[in-house]
């Protein structure tokens, strides 16, 4: 399969940080390991009710490289115009797979906040067909928070009727600063806390806890990183019913894996 030129993509109209980029950044765009990305989606299931709950899109390479060995290309000066783009990307990736569910986007923090963000966002997503409110805007302290910057943008995220998520949690410094300043509608625990969980009470514990605050806070918990029918019925029987990882489908390059249930009886 070829892979998805960004260049090739039809170009935004108004208020597109694209529209800002300078001469400079934009021809690096079209040279060396960031001219061409591919777009993976991975599915995120509903046990409870037996179904995709939503597709998150995976920035890969060219030639199938994972994340970490795409971002590792990127200047960090550069990071949310690449956010932006691959961000688009993966919009129009999912409208040409008639992507009929939610769709999850990772954005770093300076992509975030950045004013054309949220402007283009919404009209990608109405030039496809796809309403805010299915679409979950993950983001995670991969960079330094400007605290003010970051929940001045969440409102305005919110209020357009976009899902904002808190990604990875637990992992690193994504935790509860983030939970207590931010109060997203979704909250990722990050699979280094998932995998195991089916064996280790310690585990368990943290993870009860972390369900615990965000029902009291009303956010939904997603587990990321399930491998194992044993971890993934221990996950559920704590009360997460939204999973995602390879146990249900690896990610799919510009496809929509769909999830193998066999292990759940509904």
């Amino acid at each position: 399969m070829t892979s998805l030129d960004i260049a090739a993509q039809p170009p935004m109209t108004g208020s597109s940080m694209l529209a800002n980029v300078s001469p400079a950044a934009n021809a690096a765009f079209e040279t060396g390991a960031f001219r061409q990305v591919r777009i993976a989606f991975q599915p995120i299931v509903d046990l409870r009710r037996g179904s995709v709950y939503a597709y998150e899109a995976l920035v890969r390479g060219a030639n199938g490289e994972g994340a970490p060995e795409v971002l590792a290309a990127v200047p960090q000066a550069r990071r949310a115009v690449f956010d932006h783009r691959t961000m688009l990307l993966a919009l129009f990736a999912a409208a040409k797979l008639d992507l009929r569910t939610r769709l999850a986007l990772n954005l770093a923090p300076s992509a975030f906040v950045h004013p054309g963000t949220i402007m283009s966002l919404r009209a990608a997503a109405e030039s496809v067909g796809l309403a805010p409110r299915h679409m979950i805007l993950e983001l995670s302290e991969s960079e330094p928070l400007n605290q003010l910057r970051i929940a001045e943008s969440l409102h305005a995220y919110r209020a357009m009727g976009f899902v904002v998520a808190i990604d990875d949690f637990g992992a690193g410094h994504a935790g509860l600063g983030l939970l207590a300043s931010y109060q997203p509608q979704l909250l990722k625990i990050d699979m280094h806390l998932v995998r195991g969980v089916g064996g280790d009470s310690v585990r368990q514990a943290i993870i009860e806890s972390v369900i615990g605050i965000a029902g009291k806070l009303g956010c939904a918990v997603v587990a990321e990183g399930v491998e194992t029918e044993a971890d993934a019925r221990r996950l559920l029987a704590l009360g997460i019913h939204l999973q995602q990882g390879y146990l249900y489908a690896r990610p799919g390059l510009e496809a929509l894996p769909i999830p193998d249930l066999s292990w759940a009886a509904f």
